[in-house]
């Protein structure tokens, strides 16, 4: 019997071997999930064929990852968002029917227990930045208008910093919101022109960034979950199409459907209405949700 048929670890047989060890697993779905991890693994180091140094810088990297993780900072999170992976999970859980709103990363910035407002409220607390007027319906994927859709709305200011980065700073619960649909489904909110901004990169993630020639910002854009009673929970954002990241976005986050027309107005009586001092922007989005089960 040849040697590598007894179960020793071979070049040409590695992925046999050891996931022919996990033949006794407790859980099948772990005992898949390895094997093709494995399979996957063995095949990029055969391809790469690095040397002992360059493993050992990387097993050094995923340490220094691990270590810049805190309570409140997740670096392997990040390193998911970079490579694509968190979007292409996001993408697999979040299959819509034709003509639903789709979906994009929730982000680490959300915050639960943002005040219930009335419609048409100003979520920016500190008067600062472009007035903005956001409006918009939200509808089934017949068009029908959804009543009594909750819509928790959150982004950046005009600095590129959300209120729990900048404690003391901006006052809490700056720039979010959450609004209820009447029966026509529409909903608006008052709101400053959000900025592009650096993901976390003072940390490993940030430096294989710089490495690979890559920058750390997102585009401008305002986050949405938006729940309905009978209707799948969507997560998403709208960008503004203008902004300078909108084709480069650091973590893969940006989709076509999602992009949303910023409209700068010169519009005094609009403006006098909403109580802004002059000019302001204007975005008009409308989202579709799938029904449970909706295919």
């Amino acid at each position: 019997m040849a040697t590598h048929e007894k179960g020793f670890f071979t070049e040409d047989d590695s992925v046999a071997v050891v996931t022919g060890r996990n033949i006794n697993a407790r859980d099948e779905r772990l005992k898949q999930v390895m094997e093709v991890i494995t399979r996957k693994l063995h095949e990029a180091v055969k391809e790469i064929e690095p040397t002992q140094d360059e493993w050992m810088q990387a097993i050094l990297f995923l340490t220094r990852t691990g270590q810049t993780c805190n309570e409140w900072r997740q670096e392997y999170i990040l390193l998911s968002d970079v490579l694509g992976v968190s979007m292409l999970v996001d993408a697999i859980n979040n299959r819509k029917p034709s003509g639903a709103s789709e979906s994009t990363v929730l982000g680490p910035f959300h915050v639960a227990d943002a005040p219930e407002l009335p419609m048409g409220a100003n979520i920016c607390l500190d008067a600062k930045g472009e007035d903005m007027f956001i409006e918009g319906r939200i509808l089934d994927t017949s068009g029908k208008p959804i009543a009594d859709a909750v819509i928790d709305v959150w982004q950046a200011n005009d600095e590129g910093f959300y209120d729990v980065q900048q404690k003391g700073i901006q006052p809490d619960f700056n720039l979010r919101g959450i609004f209820r649909t009447g029966p026509d489904g529409r909903y608006c909110f008052r709101a400053v022109k959000p900025k592009y901004y650096p993901i976390p990169d003072d940390g490993p993630v940030g430096q294989l960034l710089g490495q690979l020639g890559r920058h750390p910002y997102r585009p401008a854009h305002l986050h949405y979950i938006i729940k309905a009673d009978g209707y799948e929970t969507l997560t998403t954002h709208i960008f503004d199409p203008d902004d300078p990241y909108i084709n480069s976005d650091a973590v893969f986050g940006v989709k076509e459907s999602l992009l949303a027309k910023f409209n700068r107005m010169h519009d005094p009586a609009r403006a006098q209405e909403y109580g802004f001092a002059g000019d302001f922007w204007d975005v008009d989005h409308d989202f579709v949700l799938a029904r449970k089960g909706e295919t």
